[in-house]
């Protein structure tokens, strides 16, 4: 059977898989400069023989064909970039980078992908169709890789009629899945805010626009925009993460600067905050003496499984994995550049568990200790081959 075959090969070649995921973790690449991963990449599917095109500067995309090719075309993503964070693991493969790490799992993405390439290609001869190998770069930064490549053409000749892609879940044992159907991830906007009037002498607050106090009343007031017009059965996050003003204690500074996050699962609903975040912080902040400028940098979309489409791959995967190693996954208000391609077409985004408690490989993703239980490399590499040979 094709399944027994795929899971020999990803048992057979999971220790050459182990040391290229090590390979990629220890040499990182941030956002839109994966140049060397990109090259790493490309030189694996030249020595598989697996026909590939560079798009998007640093983005690959490879063709394996199948029996009857033109049956089906179901397209796999793996994301390549690192993000801007000190690794603080101990490890052989420790980041060589500094400031530099692979803290979100893309370097298990890439190898996952690579693996399933390999024992496809191997294979090609016993399924029919073709998969398209998307390795995406700039996932962790707008405006996505994803939307990049989807201006390239990666949908395009040919057209996939659905495309998966997994990823990593450090609260999710090793050997378990887990699936959501629908909506499964938030939208992200970044906002920009700078508040702007006359600075002056801290003992006299009565000639100047003090900026930091507007700052301070603006971000309390930010919150209600969520607490009192959104539908609370609706999730909904803003957050204010940077305030930067000033520089000394007896100094009313005359400009501070603030940025953050917006999410949102409901995409009417998140054009319409824009407005009013942009409505009351012009508002509040001139209503105090001061001035503002409000940017707000439209970022990735909602992440929408296709309901017929995971509940196949559901199947698929149980059938691989066993029914109680497939579980349902939470919705989550993080966010991911996928959310374009399920705009375009059918998607289905998955989670692969990488959790073992009591080798304490616990820590969550964008944090400086993350990592993962090496054997989750073998399940994802066997299960996105599975699913790109059954789809």
């Amino acid at each position: 059977m094709l399944k027994d075959k795929i899971k020999a090969l990803s048992s057979e070649n999971a220790g050459e898989f182990v040391s290229i995921r090590r390979y990629i973790h220890a040499h990182p690449e941030l956002s839109y400069k994966e140049f060397e991963t990109s090259k790493f990449v490309q030189s694996k599917l030249t020595e598989w023989n697996i026909p590939f095109v560079t798009m998007a500067q640093t983005g690959v995309v490879g063709i394996i064909k199948g029996k009857k090719p033109d049956k089906r075309i179901t397209a796999l993503r793996g994301d390549m970039d690192a993000l801007p964070i000190l690794e603080e693991n101990e490890v052989s493969y420790k980041s060589q980078t500094p400031g530099v790490m692979h803290a979100c799992g893309h370097d298990v993405h890439t190898t996952c992908l690579l693996g399933a390439a390999k024992i496809l290609n191997e294979l090609r001869d016993e399924w029919e169709g073709t998969v398209k190998l998307i390795f995406q770069p700039g996932e962790e930064k707008n405006p996505g890789g994803a939307s990049l490549m989807i201006k390239d053409g990666v949908l395009t000749n040919p057209a996939p009629q659905a495309i998966i892609a997994l990823h990593v879940h450090p609260g999710l044992d090793i050997g378990k899945l887990s699936f959501r159907k629908g909506r499964v991830m938030a939208s992200a906007d970044e906002i920009y805010i700078t508040i702007k009037g006359k600075g002056g002498h801290a003992a006299q607050p009565h000639l100047t626009a003090d900026t930091v106090l507007i700052a301070s009343q603006l971000i309390v007031s930010l919150q209600q925009i969520i607490s009192r017009n959104n539908n609370p059965f609706s999730p909904s996050v803003l957050s204010i993460c940077s305030i930067q003003g000033g520089n000394t204690t007896n100094v009313i500074p005359s400009e501070v600067k603030l940025m953050g996050t917006f999410r949102a699962m409901d995409e009417t609903w998140r054009f319409k905050a824009h407005d009013l975040i942009r409505k009351q912080t012009k508002g509040l902040v001139e209503a105090m003496g001061a001035e503002a400028d409000v940017h707000i940098d439209v970022g990735y979309p909602t992440v929408d499984n296709n309901p017929a489409l995971t509940e196949e791959v559901w199947q698929l995967a149980a059938e691989y994995m066993g029914n109680g190693n497939v579980l349902e996954t939470e919705l989550r208000m993080g966010a991911e550049d996928f959310g374009y391609y399920t705009q375009q077409v059918p998607g289905c985004f998955f989670r692969l568990g990488v959790r073992n408690e009591a080798e304490g490989i616990v820590h969550n993703v964008h944090t400086p200790k993350f990592n993962i239980d090496e054997r989750a490399i073998e399940t994802g590499i066997g299960v996105m081959a599975w699913l790109g040979a059954s789809l």
